[in-house]
């Protein structure tokens, strides 16, 4: 079966017929996406699988991948913080550094991306090759996966430079645009329904996951899915835990994630998290391999309630994978989690420890409203957060790009 036909199982054969009628002025050309880590984190992941399903639309679709050193990425790192808000300044040796591994990479990748038609360029790592390939053919975009709707400026204003020349740029919502001399798109993630983080799961595959780590299937669980990163506030998670949990003794709490090669700061996070977890065997704080996919999707299906009490959001593609599974969310009331989680709704939005513990005793105490949260919720991800449509946006994007200045475009 090939990779359109499985999709088709999941959406319907009429959305698979409508990436095909997209894709139809698109045949034979190169498209090439460029980010900063083949793991960790949610742009890796949509593009895994983005990537391979673009090519058998009949683009030709590369995924090019940039390198550095640690004072690259602890630059990049300071940029993702000051894009979400932190008024720190980069030092001159980060932003020469910044500046000479773009140039590094665009000795490599040149002809490459100057010889594409359509070139993806994700986040601030590798925003600066557009102006170090002077012979470049093809339309590039800039994508921002970042809350940006309060950047500190001055890294903004650096970080602009580089941006402004590109053809367009895509943001995941109006709030995160900035002004740029170019179209901007708004186009929120999605998540792969057929990933092994999504697919279903017979009760003897969670079970059997659950029991190797210590998680008591009889008793209330709530699971918290990120890397171990300040803005997804784990160590308020775990103070939410225990002001629930004086009113629920037997709950457990689950923070597991990730390291990814792009982010200097996930072992000093985590020593945190760890600390603050001390002395309560009910805390599974667990440190997940890149690939542990079939655990993420085992501990998001045995959970109860799934937390992502984040203080800044790109989008929160953790928030739609917990959806997908049925499950109600308590997350943070901030950047595309609130697209996403419909207060009362598909789960409830906190503001506070305080917030999260009350929503916590509540949808355990209320199971039928707990159910019917969760059905919403999966109801919500199949019509609005699926690859297929992220790809047919992106389609779109391409297509009104290859085609500017008309006033119509016909496909098909």
């Amino acid at each position: 079966m090939s990779l359109l036909e499985e999709y088709a199982r999941v959406t319907g054969p009429d959305v698979i017929a409508q990436l095909q009628q997209l894709t139809q002025p698109l045949q034979g050309m190169k498209l090439v996406h460029v980010s900063s880590t083949r793991s960790g984190g949610g742009v890796a992941e949509i593009l895994n699988k983005m990537v391979p399903l673009t090519r058998e639309l009949g683009i030709d679709t590369q995924w090019e991948v940039i390198s550095g050193d640690s004072d690259f990425f602890e630059c990049t790192k300071g940029m993702h913080n000051t894009l979400q808000g932190n008024r720190i300044p980069l030092g001159d040796h980060l932003l020469q550094s910044y500046e000479a591994t773009n140039a590094h990479n665009a000795e490599r990748l040149r002809p490459t991306l100057e010889a594409a038609d359509f070139v993806f360029i994700h986040d601030p790592q590798p925003a600066a090759l557009l102006g170090l390939c002077p012979n470049r053919r093809g339309k590039w975009i800039w994508r921002c996966h970042i809350d940006a709707s309060h950047p500190y400026r001055p890294v903004w204003k650096y970080l602009r430079q580089f941006v402004a020349p590109y053809d367009a740029s895509v943001f995941s919502l109006a709030a995160f645009a900035q002004e740029l001399p170019h179209p901007q798109y708004l186009i929120p993630p999605s998540i792969d329904p057929l990933a092994e983080k999504n697919i279903d799961l017979d009760e003897e595959t969670i079970a059997e996951i659950c029991d190797q780590y210590q998680i008591d299937r009889q008793r209330p669980l709530i699971v918290q899915i990120s890397r171990f990163d300040r803005f997804k506030d784990p160590v308020g998670v775990i103070q939410a835990y225990r002001l629930a949990k004086r009113y629920l003794p037997g709950l457990q709490l689950v923070l597991a994630g990730g390291g990814a090669a792009d982010d200097p700061e996930g072992e000093v996070v985590l020593d945190e998290v760890k600390t603050a977890a001390a002395y309560d065997a009910d805390i599974h704080v667990l440190l997940l391999p890149p690939d542990a996919n079939l655990e993420v999707n085992a501990l998001q299906r045995a959970a109860d309630i799934v937390v992502q009490k984040s203080l800044r959001e790109g989008f929160g593609l953790t928030v739609t994978e917990a959806m997908w599974k049925g499950k109600p969310v308590i997350g943070g009331d901030v950047g595309g989690i609130r697209l996403q989680v419909v207060n009362y709704h598909t789960g409830f939005l906190v503001n506070t420890p305080e917030g999260a513990a009350l929503r916590i005793r509540y949808l355990l105490h209320q199971k039928e409203r707990l159910e019917e949260m969760g059905a919403k919720a999966k109801a919500l991800v199949r019509d609005n957060f699926l690859i297929t449509r992220h790809l047919r946006e992106y389609l779109t994007l391409m297509v009104a790009l290859l085609n500017e200045g008309h006033d119509r475009i016909q496909l098909g």
